[in-house]
């Protein structure tokens, strides 16, 4: 016969495995990895991809004077990143960089913690085996800077590296910026492409 004395532990095991199954698990580390790229936005060895995100947006550009006429100039990309579940990691634009007295930098911030890191001068690549004709350049893009989230987050602060590869659109048509009527004239590109975010192995 079943006694109420026996009942009772047998209801508080049941609650306590429940509990436990019911507990979040510890987040997994992304596994990534590196893309295919030419030789010339390689990451140098001792780096390791960490975080991806496919980044939709636009690239966007103003009509300026330039040595053999007029051009439009890339004034700031307008990008968000998405992870493989489409679930937003981390924004992009251009901003001022403090490590460099506020020049502006190409910069991504981390939707979550708003860890930021600011990218130097980027090495393009136009390579016709890996990028299309209509699509911007892949680039390989050092850090110039970073800075951790106002409540310590520092998600994107490891980064060494980003590589942006997989473009499509995002080129500006030059027979919109031919001539002084077209002169300031905005033009906001829509493009698709991938993020790879390199950190010291």
């Amino acid at each position: 016969m079943t006694t109420k004395a026996s009942i009772v532990p047998a209801c508080a095991i049941c609650l306590a495995a429940a509990f436990t199954v019911s507990l979040p698990q510890p987040a997994r580390a992304q596994q990534v990895t590196p893309p295919r790229v030419p030789n010339e936005i390689r990451v140098p060895p001792g780096n390791e991809a960490f975080l991806k995100g496919h980044g939709v947006g636009t690239q966007n550009y103003i009509c300026l004077p330039s040595d053999d006429g007029f051009q439009f100039k890339l004034f700031t990309p307008e990008a968000t990143l998405f992870d493989g579940l489409r679930k937003q990691i981390i924004t992009h634009f251009f901003s001022p960089n403090p490590v460099e007295d506020g020049k502006i930098r190409v910069t991504w911030q981390h939707s979550t913690d708003t860890s930021i890191v600011w990218g130097g001068t980027a090495i393009p690549s136009t390579d016709p085996k890996f990028v299309a004709e209509d699509a911007i350049a892949w680039l390989l893009v050092p850090k110039a800077g970073v800075e951790v989230g106002p409540t310590g987050g520092g998600t994107l602060t490891a980064v060494t590296f980003i590589q942006r590869v997989n473009t499509s659109g995002g080129v500006a048509p030059p027979e919109e910026c031919a001539g002084l009527n077209d002169l300031g004239k905005e033009k906001f590109v829509p493009y698709e492409a991938d993020y790879f975010f390199y950190r010291k192995n």
